[in-house]
């Protein structure tokens, strides 16, 4: 049987094989991909996401390890847009003078025209869950490097791959597919690790999941696009958080997930758990109220009020990328809180939550204006 993960780095600052050809990079608690032969030329190789704000010098040095200190992209291509893999986007599309690819039903939230439907802070049990209703909010414009996928589904600089619509956790998200080998770049149609949580988050424990609850919008359209990919049979998989699987596990995985998706990935509850977003091309048309009990909002309301308050009380702003990374990874959990809405499942407390939302709120100095 084949190896069933591939690498398992929560710390690592170099890029790693997936498949031939295809190697990704761990920007903290999000995996950015590039698809090309180690040493191709300039324009020869192609970027697949670009991670939490703050990592565009990060990307440029894994990629200059791959391909060469001058090499750049033919085109950057986007999964989704939600905050977590378009942090770099604007700097390394400027930088590089390079064309930004998204399903057009993507646009809207990378031209300025809509927000995304908002988050669902109380599904998931986790302390990722609660802190999503402080993540970005704001739609980004790309301006001029704004366009559309290809309409025959073939992946801009990347030959033998194509795009297929993976719609639910986004309108418009989309995920890479290799026929030759059955390899694929999920994006968040599904995980490999519980993103709901902090700690596994951080540590990257491998285990196969539904998309993030807390940004997924529309729950039939995200089992749909899960049964999708589990028919494929993929041989290996990189997703946009966990760690990268292949051979049986994850074949046997995401066909448990499919079956089983009702139970093990939608929401027991939720404003999304019955009643999707509902959106067109030119975004957000309507969403459906909060759906939770008087009590659970006081409760999850007094947990992240403390967690924004002890936020506010860190003085200054940590300058320095590296320093930030090493304060995330050195979170551990101190309770022993059941799982529920109200605390990380791992324990994670609320100064915890506190350090990586301010951590991924402040941390945009690299993202320049369009």
């Amino acid at each position: 049987m084949l190896e069933s993960v591939i690498h398992r780095d929560a710390n690592g600052d170099t890029p790693k094989y997936v498949a031939p050809e295809l190697s990704y990079l761990l920007d903290r608690i999000v995996n950015v991909c590039f698809i090309g032969a180690p040493g191709a030329r300039d324009r020869g190789w192609t970027l697949v996401d670009c991670g939490l704000p703050g990592s565009a010098s990060k990307i440029k040095r894994a990629a200059a390890r791959l391909f060469g200190e001058q090499s750049r992209p033919a085109a950057i291509v986007l999964t989704h847009g939600h905050f977590d893999h378009i942090g770099a986007v604007h700097t390394l599309a400027h930088e590089w003078d390079v064309p930004v690819y998204a399903h057009e039903l993507e646009l809207p939230y990378l031209t300025g025209q809509s927000s995304y439907p908002p988050p669902d802070p109380l599904v998931g049990g986790g302390a990722m869950s609660l802190m999503s209703a402080i993540f970005p909010k704001r739609p980004i414009d790309l301006g001029r490097h704004a366009h559309e996928l290809p309409a025959d589904g073939s992946v801009p600089g990347a030959p033998g791959w194509r795009w297929i619509p993976t719609p639910g956790h986004a309108p418009g998200h989309v995920s890479l597919l290799r026929d030759s080998d059955r390899t694929v770049i999920a994006g968040d149609a599904f995980t490999t690790t519980k993103q709901e949580s902090l700690v596994a988050a951080l540590t990257q424990r491998a285990e196969i999941h539904g998309p993030p609850m807390y940004f997924t919008p529309d729950w039939d359209r995200a089992r749909a696009s899960v049964k999708h990919l589990a028919d494929y049979a993929p041989t290996a998989a990189i997703t946009g958080h966990g760690p990268p699987l292949r051979g049986e596990r994850l074949q046997d995985g995401l066909r448990n997930l499919a079956s089983h998706f009702d139970v093990w990935a939608r929401p027991s509850r939720g404003r999304y758990r019955d009643h999707p977003a509902i959106t067109d091309g030119s975004g957000v048309v309507e969403v459906p109220p909060l759906q939770v009990s008087a009590g659970t909002v006081v409760l999850a309301g007094l947990a992240l009020g403390a967690a924004i308050a002890i936020a506010s009380s860190i003085g200054g702003r940590d300058e320095n990328q590296q320093r930030r990374t090493e304060e995330l990874a050195r979170l551990t959990p101190t309770t022993d809180d059941a799982a529920d809405a109200r605390s990380d499942d791992d324990g994670t407390r609320a100064g915890d939550v506190s350090l990586i939302a301010r951590t991924l709120n402040e941390n945009v100095s690299e993202v320049d204006a369009p």
